[in-house]
């Protein structure tokens, strides 16, 4: 399909087909090409929990508010955050990166670049996703407002911030998901809806994860699509400057 056929197939499923089941390695194909979706300096802090087990879909279900669209689903994938994890990742950029230089770059600018990687993944990026109860944010918002007193510098440094910077990471990742999934002539449905204790208690997942989406998977029934879809006028949402 072309990008437009994809987009236009792509709805939001209330009702999936109970007759017609997935390909379990088909979707868990979608997850992968999913990874290679942009997150904000590749921190990649993010995974996807590809559910096919019936027990567990009965428990996500239930989570999701017992909702047609998930009672129905042959499948669901959760994306969750990983913020917890940003001292591993921001290692293994740094290592890839290094890498990556001595491979490509010129001979004589291969130390300079590596060096800047080694601040930037050795350095800011801990700097810039640690967690103190909101004290490490405040004295990076602090940091910050000096800083663009006398240059152009990001200013939402905040834990609060950072926290919704990951979780813009996973949405462009959920999204990729989704429009994959639609190119494989697969349905799904975004979730917002779900209580997320339960959701982390049926998936058995740490503490610190947090949930971003929950997807729901499979064929749609002809009453799984709620009408015309709804768009706000273009011309209220484009601007041109």
């Amino acid at each position: 399909m072309s990008l437009q056929e994809i987009l236009d197939h792509r709805r939001a499923i209330r009702h999936y087909d109970p007759e017609k089941p997935l390909d379990p390695e088909r979707v868990k194909e979608c997850i992968r090409m999913a990874t290679l979706a942009p997150t904000s300096s590749n921190m990649q802090l993010w995974e996807a929990y590809h559910v096919t087990d019936k027990a567990v879909l009965e428990k996500l279900a239930h989570a999701c508010l017992d909702q047609l669209s998930a009672r129905s689903a042959q499948e669901m994938v959760v994306f969750v955050t990983r913020q917890d994890l940003y001292k591993q990742h921001a290692e293994a950029a740094r290592k890839f990166e290094e890498g990556n230089q001595r491979r490509h770059a010129p001979k004589e600018k291969q130390e300079k670049r590596i060096k800047k990687w080694d601040t930037y993944y050795g350095k800011v990026m801990p700097f810039l996703y640690s967690r103190g109860f909101g004290l490490w944010g405040l004295l990076r918002k602090l940091l910050a407002q000096l800083i663009g007193l006398s240059r152009p510098i990001v200013r939402q440094v905040s834990e609060g911030d950072i926290r919704v910077v990951v979780h813009k990471s996973c949405a462009l990742a959920a999204q990729t998901f989704m429009l994959a999934m639609s190119e494989a002539g697969y349905d799904t449905c975004p979730l917002e809806g779900f209580d997320s204790l339960l959701v982390k208690k049926a998936l058995g997942l740490p503490r610190k994860v947090e949930i971003n989406m929950v997807i729901t998977c499979g064929i749609r029934q002809p009453d799984g699509v709620w009408g015309d879809r709804y768009r706000q006028p273009f011309s209220e949402t484009y601007h041109r400057v």
